[in-house]
């Protein structure tokens, strides 16, 4: 098995373990929303607050975004959405406010356990144009030219190839369709260590890329009128560094230039595409 197929069965099993969890106990796990299991105090690390949002559902919110990209997609109503990496379905019930009964939501996680979470949360709700489909974000189990607005929240850093999610996003997208993605981005270098920490990867750090290249990769793909809607610096409290990284370590990492970064990020595919290349969702561009 090559590396990103080990990274993500490493992914996949531990938010299928995630799924049987409530909200507390991810927020307990350090690498959920709120961390309180390395110290005393709780940190809000990663995630803003869903809990005054018209649609929120508490039992599909398991603490694990890191922005609210709902909020800055410019949905409009009838329109088609689709969240990747959607999980229990808090990002999707969110969107299916501005969509209305003339529009549609479809969620698509690669955990069964999260679409299984997903659907029965749909149910409880009565929603019938919300669904979520079984599949990888980097093989969208979605016809080309499908969606309006795609949307996700904190998952293309746990894709070990980056331009193959991209570019699925543009096949996806109807031209003159957008996304607004919340993720979790690097400023400088990553302690190598962090890179062998499985909780890590699976918490959405070091995962991450760099912000410029983040951005280049977009570029690359075609998308057009990239901007930042929010770029929030991540503070990991010293109890939580505590767990993987040694004294000296902690203390070369707090000196040198990385940083840790939440952005929601905003691209457009063009309304015609000029890229002169072969047929969208060959990999070429």
């Amino acid at each position: 098995m090559n590396n990103d197929l080990k990274m993500k069965e490493l992914v996949r099993e531990k938010y299928a373990a995630i799924a049987e969890q409530s909200q507390t106990q991810n927020a307990t796990s350090c690498c959920g929303a709120t961390s309180s299991c390395c110290g005393d105090e709780v940190y809000n690390i990663m995630a803003d607050d869903y809990t005054k949002l018209e649609g929120y559902n508490p039992d599909a919110d398991l603490g694990l975004g890191c922005g609210l990209p709902t909020e800055f997609a410019k949905i409009k109503e009838g329109d088609t959405v689709i969240d990747l990496g959607s999980g229990a379905g808090n990002d999707a019930f969110i969107a299916r406010r501005f969509v209305g009964e003339k529009g549609k939501v479809v969620g698509v996680d690669f955990t069964p356990a999260m679409i299984n979470k997903a659907r029965t949360n749909a149910e409880k709700q009565e929603l019938n144009n919300v669904e979520f489909r079984l599949g990888d974000i980097d093989d969208m189990p979605v016809t080309s030219n499908y969606a309006n607005v795609i949307v996700s929240n904190c998952v293309l850093n746990l894709v070990p190839n980056k331009h193959k999610v991209i570019s699925e996003i543009f096949r996806v997208l109807k031209p003159g369709g957008h996304f607004s993605i919340s993720d979790i981005v690097l400023e400088g270098a990553l302690p190598a260590k962090w890179k062998e920490v499985a909780e890590l990867y699976a918490g959405c750090v070091s995962g991450a890329i760099q912000k410029q290249v983040y951005l280049e990769i977009i570029e690359q793909a075609g998308f057009k009128n990239i901007s930042l809607q929010k770029d929030k610096a991540i503070v990991i409290p010293h109890a939580i560094l505590a767990n993987y990284l040694s004294a000296d370590e902690i203390a070369e990492y707090k000196k040198g230039q990385t940083k840790i970064t939440s952005i929601t990020v905003y691209a457009e595919k063009p309304a015609k595409d000029e890229r002169n290349c072969c047929e969208p969702g060959s990999g070429c561009c």
